[in-house]
């Protein structure tokens, strides 16, 4: 291991200052979960369930929205795909809390819609601004960060709750969120690399030499195949089949598996979430959830230190495997003393796994696509979300809070061999992308 690689990272500016930002801007939706389970649990005296389905519906609003705010970076630039979300952010936080449960559904489907795209901002911004063999020690400093704002978002917002003041908690998620939007508009970090910006800018020419005629070079392309081949509705139909698979070039067997992973791992890390706090919450001892959260996000805080400093790269789908097995000994747990402690060894494995799946996407993705790729790598991610919140709700509502961490460790092994499986039907030929 060489710990200097982070000394030196942390002596460029750019990068110190993106991170900075990106510590900032995950702030308010790190304890945006939390507050709105148990504002549902607490003030709306609601279940566990219905707290999960909220999660759930806000976290499908994220996954649908990513791929497309990705590839609004890619294609507008990151000030304006991110104006809508720092008006959104603001006024659906602020209705939020004085609705009821029926209205908070659709509310918190488009907070998630529009939500602040900081993961694929920060980790495409990563990746223009490292060089490959660095990328795996700027990812785990991203995670790194994640979990020292895990450690405080989600522990702020348990006391905000339990002091009866979840409405106001609420809000607060909002302002900062859509402050933390114009934060990053304002520090508008690079999306490409000085190189792939020269390169679009030399493959945009004939474009516009082409689009001189009045259309688009795909318009004209379409045009001739009309006349080549037959009927318009048939070569319509040929050319949207062929753009939908242009737009795809990228997708491979490879990064299918790590889209799996993401998914497997965002089952794990809400149904621990909901576990943690249904648990904790149930023994009449609210207070004591930031010092779970603490534990389980040092952890990962950890893990992620070491994987950075590690010469060579660990599978993300084994790392998953191994994550999955041991979040389900949590389920061990009778106090909030002995979930802490339980939870240490699936938490080492938290932040190598995202560090892991994200470099893996930077390095089989052409950075052109890669806002697309990480957009649907975020989705995939909320995906294992929003499956994970509501079914360890369930569990935890017709059994025991013990029963979520079961659920969650037994799906995320599955989720991982699905992963295997994938990986080991990937092609010997590397992906490849055409230009955007």
């Amino acid at each position: 291991m060489n710990f200097a690689l982070y000394k030196e990272l942390l002596a460029v500016k750019p990068v110190r200052r993106l991170l900075i930002v990106g510590m900032v801007s995950r702030i308010p939706h790190s304890a945006a979960y939390l507050l709105l389970t148990l504002h549902i649990v607490l003030s709306l005296d609601e279940g566990y369930a219905a707290a999960g389905a909220a999660a759930a519906v806000m976290t499908i609003g994220i996954a649908l929205g990513a791929p497309w705010r990705g590839r609004r970076v890619d294609t507008v630039g990151l000030r304006k795909a991110l104006m809508p979300s720092v008006t959104a952010e603001i006024v659906i936080w602020a209705i939020v809390p004085h609705v009821e449960y029926q209205w908070i559904l659709p509310l918190v489907f488009v907070a998630g819609l529009l939500t602040l795209p900081i993961f694929t901002v920060m980790r495409q911004s990563m990746g223009a601004l490292l060089e490959a063999d660095q990328r795996r020690t700027g990812f785990a400093l991203d995670s790194i960060g994640s979990e020292l704002v895990f450690m405080i978002g989600p522990a702020v917002g348990a006391v905000v709750a339990a002091a009866g003041f979840s409405a106001a908690g609420l809000t607060a998620v909002g302002i900062s969120a859509s402050l933390a939007g114009l934060l990053l508009m304002w520090f508008n970090p690079p999306t490409r690399s000085t190189h792939a910006a020269e390169e679009g800018l030399r493959a945009a020419e004939p474009a516009f030499a082409t689009s001189a005629t009045g259309h688009y070079p795909e318009a004209a392309e379409h045009g001739s195949h009309s006349a080549t081949y037959g009927p318009r509705g048939t070569s319509e139909s040929s050319g949207f089949r062929s753009r939908i698979r242009r737009n795809f070039t990228w997708l491979s067997p490879q990064v299918g598996a790590i889209f799996a992973v993401a998914a497997g791992a965002g089952i794990i890390m809400s149904g621990t979430d909901v576990g943690i706090v249904a648990l904790v919450e149930r023994g009449g001892q609210q207070t004591d959830i930031g010092i779970v959260f603490a534990f389980w996000c040092g952890a990962s805080l950890i893990g992620g230190l070491a994987y950075g400093a590690m010469h060579q790269s660990i599978s993300p789908v084994l790392l998953l495997l191994a994550m999955a097995a041991l979040t389900i000994p949590m389920a061990c747990a009778r106090d909030a003393w002995s979930l802490a402690f339980l939870s240490v060894p699936s938490g080492l494995l938290c932040a190598p796994v995202m560090t892991a799946a994200s470099e893996k996407v930077a390095e089989l993705v052409d950075e052109n696509r890669r806002g697309e790729a990480m957009g649907w790598y975020g989705s995939a991610l909320t995906a294992g979300v929003a499956v994970g919140a509501p079914l360890t709700g369930l569990f935890i509502d017709s059994m025991d809070p013990w029963s979520g961490f079961v659920a969650a460790g037994a799906i995320g092994v599955t989720v991982s061999l699905l992963g295997l499986a994938l990986d080991r039907g990937r092609t010997t030929a590397p992906s490849k992308t055409l230009p955007s």
